[in-house]
């Protein structure tokens, strides 16, 4: 297996009130790169969570600070980019910013397991040889998503879980922080409800449950550099009350994360154990290669129509190898953004923003 050089990031605080201009984007949100002379394109998406969401639910300074958490990330994701730097290391530093926001639920922030504990998942992605790094059930690693890239980079494995993962981390001098600092007020407060709504209505409850409020945040970010490679990378605290040690579609390859030189770049969420049963990224990739689909046309056909047939609500960004950017989704909102090789950076929370 290739290795590649590790690199580790020290994010500076990006200042959430960014000269950012904001582009004019209809809601296929499909931005095709014009370049000038022989320059190649570069994109980045990034995703905050999809889920049921209402513009009446949410004052303008709580749109503002979303609004403002996913330019951040676009802006550290974007200046590796524009630089020359690689997608991957891009998508690293855009998940991180996302990770370290109480806003989503990933990282600080990350919602709580049944019996009120922390357990995070992440996964990366190189479109170029296919490598990846995941890993399931941590607590204490700040920024899961630099563990997923440390098991791609540093080792001959894909996938750590709980405890083996932790160490592994641990040994490559990743920061940790007490449990108790990835946990927030609101996402106990979100726990409680969830249990609550549990006991009064039993299997309707957990037939129901996905569809509210209980699993948004999963955080992700796709890219593509001048190099013509794309990256994927996703990190999330999983599902509310989730029960004795789900794993859900984050850190399974094709399924919540999914990078390919060929087709694009991927990263879902939503309800993962739909996401999982549909292959879903890995899917789109498919219709794409072998169909000879478009971005645009493969994520809408497996978001609003497979998932749909399915019963599941999702949202997936996408970039292809030409750096066109598509973000579907069947849910009434996902926390989104994106930027183009030109600059022109855009970011959405409802479906008809």
């Amino acid at each position: 297996m290739r290795k590649k050089s590790l690199t580790m990031f020290s994010l500076p605080l990006i200042g959430l009130t960014l000269g950012l201009g904001m582009a004019a984007c209809g809601e296929s949100e499909q931005q095709a790169n014009q370049q000038a002379g022989d320059e190649r394109p570069i994109g980045l998406a990034v995703h905050g969570g999809a889920g049921t969401m209402a513009r009446e639910d949410m004052s303008e300074e709580q749109e503002a600070e979303y609004h403002d958490a996913l330019k951040a990330a676009l802006e550290a994701g974007y200046t590796i980019l524009e630089n020359g730097g690689e997608s991957l290391d891009a998508v690293q530093a855009a998940i991180r910013v996302l990770e370290d926001s109480p806003l989503f639920n990933a990282g600080r922030g990350s919602v709580f397991t049944s019996d009120e504990q922390i357990e995070m998942d992440a996964a990366i992605m190189d479109g170029r040889d296919l490598n990846a790094g995941a890993l399931t059930g941590v607590r204490t690693i700040r920024n899961p998503i630099d563990l997923a890239r440390v098991v791609m980079d540093e080792s001959p494995h894909v996938f750590f879980s709980g405890d083996g993962a932790e160490t592994y981390g641990e040994q490559f001098g990743l920061a940790t922080e007490d449990p108790e600092w990835f946990e927030t007020e609101h996402r106990r407060e979100a726990l409680r409800r969830a249990q609550e709504a549990e006991t009064e209505q039993g299997e309707e409850f957990r037939s129901e449950r996905d569809n509210k409020e209980f699993n948004l945040g999963t955080v992700g970010a796709v890219a593509l550099d001048e190099n013509g490679n794309v990256a994927a990378g996703t990190s999330t605290g999983g599902m509310t009350n989730k029960r004795f040690g789900r794993i859900g579609d984050v850190p399974i390859v094709g399924g919540g994360t999914y990078a390919n030189n060929e087709t694009g770049a991927f990263s879902a969420t939503g309800h993962g154990e739909y996401i999982m049963r549909a292959v879903t990224l890995h899917d789109i990739s498919s219709l794409m290669a072998y169909r000879g689909m478009s971005v645009e046309e493969a994520a809408d056909h497996v978001v609003n129509e497979k998932l749909v047939d399915m019963g599941g609500n999702a949202g997936v960004i996408a970039i292809d190898a030409q750096g066109n950017i598509t973000m579907p989704h069947n849910t009434s909102g996902m926390y989104r953004g994106s930027v183009d090789a030109a600059g022109n950076k855009h970011t959405a929370i409802f479906a008809d923003d």
